[in-house]
């Protein structure tokens, strides 16, 4: 799904050529029918199965997006020499890259690409984000969330999430208490790249389209029921929150799907 940040978020959903803004159908019935094809996201050709959400068997072990780094950039292995596709390495991961606190289903480190936010915080179906420092590489980025992850969380339980059960939180002070005792277990040559960011009135707030929240949480799976249908109380995350489960639409990437909205 595509998103503008406002208030609340605006979310919108291409197919082909066209795009559906979703979040003027909330309050509405909309149904999704899967087609039985899959084309992968990144080189077009069908594919049976869909592997890190859309890419087919051979682009996700030939593509550097697909490497393991993406999800742990400590891991990172451009300065060695070994990335798959050095280019997009360049073009990706030697840029500014920033890392944050943010609220989604209590508090949560994360880094992402300074050219994505707000639009990674929105992802996340983040309530509140606090940039708190910015290198120039996403290696330093994931060696810094790494050594924050001996006190935060780097992981979202996205039913909390889903049921917006969650209370705001003094993002600022939690940097505040938690930066120099990170700050303490880096090395100096990783210190050098960072820039300290974060300011007591930083943090942004998120709101979501949003009718109603679940009390419950139940998951659609295109690839057991083809079809999903009812009515729209909710967008969030990547998330479409229907009165009668929810669907992860990033989770399908590549699947050929119809849609229909409204009554």
């Amino acid at each position: 799904m595509h998103t503008e940040d406002g208030d609340p978020v605006r979310y919108s959903l291409e197919l082909g050529e066209q795009r559906v803004t979703l979040s003027d159908y909330l309050g509405q019935r909309i149904k999704i029918d899967y087609l039985q094809q899959i084309e992968c996201i990144h080189c077009g050709r069908s594919t049976r199965k869909s592997f890190s959400q859309g890419y087919c068997y051979p682009c996700f072990t030939r593509l550097a997006q697909c490497d393991r780094c993406i999800v742990s950039p400590e891991t990172c292995h451009y300065h060695l020499g070994t990335c798959r596709e050095p280019e997009w390495g360049r073009s990706n991961c030697m840029r500014p890259h920033i890392i944050y606190l943010s609220n989604t289903s209590g508090v949560k480190i994360g880094i992402t690409r300074e050219s994505q936010l707000p639009t990674r915080w929105i992802d996340q179906g983040a309530i509140q984000a606090l940039a708190i420092l910015r290198v120039t590489r996403r290696y330093h980025a994931g060696l810094i969330e790494h050594a924050f992850k001996a006190y935060v969380n780097d992981r979202t339980n996205w039913r909390n999430m889903l049921k917006n059960d969650v209370e705001d939180i003094d993002l600022y002070q939690v940097y505040a208490t938690l930066w120099p005792q990170v700050k303490s277990a880096l090395d100096a040559e990783l210190l050098a790249d960072v820039e300290e960011i974060a300011r007591p009135d930083g943090a942004h707030d998120l709101h979501y389209p949003a009718l109603a929240y679940p009390s419950k949480v139940a998951s659609f799976n295109l690839d057991k029921e083809p079809r999903v249908a009812g009515r729209l109380d909710a967008i969030k995350g990547q998330y479409l929150i229907l009165d009668n489960g929810v669907i992860n639409i990033r989770k399908y990437g590549g699947y050929l799907v119809s849609l229909k909205c409204g009554d």
